[in-house]
């Protein structure tokens, strides 16, 4: 029978886990007793895309499970956060799952998650910014399942009729300001993205600045560089040529791009298949991001396989995350649904393919990892929620508030 106190120490943990890092074990430091029974049954557990990357997974695991033995269920999750949250509460998690970058700190801090870096003999072909992004404490904790960077996507017939060619690439961003005004005429606007870090955040990397130092125990959100980072976005906001997505009745910059309200947009690799299945017409082309006051600057997005602490699988589950690590695997996902490999190696393989993700590929030497502190994801949804009103308000106070809030999470993280 369940105590009411039992009931109640769940709900919160449910409810705190992903804010706090609240731990899956509670009080009890016990190692959940391993099944040694020959062929493991795995659980594993996914937020997808759409039905090409669910597909892929399926046949992945499919493939291990026919050659190991084991028996692998994939499930599609509805709320991934939630889920996770409550599964780990409840001392049921499924054995493997995604761990998205922005909640990584908080489970790997609440003790959720089974640190399987060490038994990964070839971890060093994966990248080293990405391996920086899910360690914790000094250890890998899980493998990067791929990797997305930010370029600069051109509508190719907004751009011929705005009488610009190739030539007028924007390298800089002084460029990208005359570029941004010639686009925007009637019904089109020069640049369309979304209103978040997780894109005008590459100002803030041109400009010299970011939000944390490089290991995450400081805060330089109010930095001049960032100021001017942002200082120059609301500068294209205010002469109408640069509008944030929802201004233009789309819902992401790929559908901005696709409907031609937007000449161009700042997105990931992922924007391949969304033009694709949406916009199969629409002729465009992706081109590095213009380089800043400090240079070259882009974003880097992953998510890892997370092996549960609390699974009774855990040696069969990292030979499942092995199997889909593979650079042969990570190749076969890339074509499947467009994510870039986080092997050096498949990496490579994906270039020579696929010659028109150049930009995204080359951001990669460059990218900024996401901020990984436990607790911060609640300081950066203000943080986006700050920036929606950039236009009119003041960067330094976004930036100051910021600053303050990230203090206060990295005192609480310490």
């Amino acid at each position: 029978m369940v105590t009411r106190t039992a009931v109640a120490a769940l709900a919160t943990c449910a409810a705190l886990l992903t804010a706090t890092g609240c731990s899956s074990s509670f009080d009890s430091a016990k190692e959940p007793e391993q099944d040694k029974s020959g062929k493991q049954k795995l659980t594993v557990l996914i937020a997808t895309s759409g039905d090409a990357e669910t597909k892929a997974v399926k046949a992945a695991a499919d493939a291990y499970a026919k050659k190991s033995g084991n028996t692998v269920t994939v499930e599609v999750a509805k709320d991934m956060n939630q889920q996770l949250a409550q599964s780990f509460a409840g001392h049921k998690p499924p054995d493997v799952f995604y761990v998205n970058s922005d909640q990584f700190a908080n489970y790997a801090k609440g003790g959720s998650l089974h640190p399987y870096g060490a038994e990964i003999s070839d971890a060093d072909d994966f990248s080293e910014q990405l391996r920086g992004s899910f360690s914790y404490d000094g250890k890998l904790v899980c493998l990067p399942k791929d990797s997305s960077t930010l370029g600069l996507a051109i509508n190719a017939d907004l751009w011929k009729k705005a009488g610009l060619t190739d030539k007028d690439y924007p390298k800089t961003w002084k460029d990208l300001e005359t570029v941004a005004g010639k686009l925007t005429t009637g019904g089109v606007t020069g640049l369309v993205t979304s209103d978040e870090y997780q894109r005008l955040g590459v100002f803030l990397r041109q400009s010299g600045g970011w939000v944390t130092d490089a290991g995450q125990t400081k805060m330089t959100a109010d930095s001049p560089e960032n100021v001017a980072g942002l200082t120059y976005v609301q500068s294209l906001l205010k002469k109408g040529s640069m509008k944030f997505s929802k201004q233009v009745d789309a819902s992401w910059g790929g559908e901005a791009l696709g409907k031609g309200k937007a000449a161009m947009t700042i997105e990931g690799n992922w924007l391949e298949g969304g033009m694709k299945n949406d916009y199969p017409d629409v002729k465009y082309t992706v081109v590095p991001l213009p380089a800043g006051p400090a240079g070259e600057g882009t974003l880097a997005f992953s998510t890892c396989w997370g092996v549960a602490a609390d699974s009774k699988h855990r040696s069969a589950s990292v030979d499942l995350v092995k199997a889909l690590t593979s650079a042969d695997q990570q190749m076969a996902f890339a074509d499947a649904f467009g994510v870039m490999p986080t092997r050096t190696t498949a990496l490579t393989t994906y270039a020579e393919k696929y010659p028109a993700a150049k930009a995204w590929v080359e951001g990669s030497a460059y990218a900024q990892g996401p901020v990984t502190i436990a607790g911060f994801d609640k300081v950066l949804s203000q943080f986006n929620t700050d920036l929606q009103s950039l236009k009119t308000a003041d960067p330094k106070k976004i930036l100051a508030d910021l600053q303050r809030n990230g203090e206060q999470a990295i005192a609480k993280g310490n």
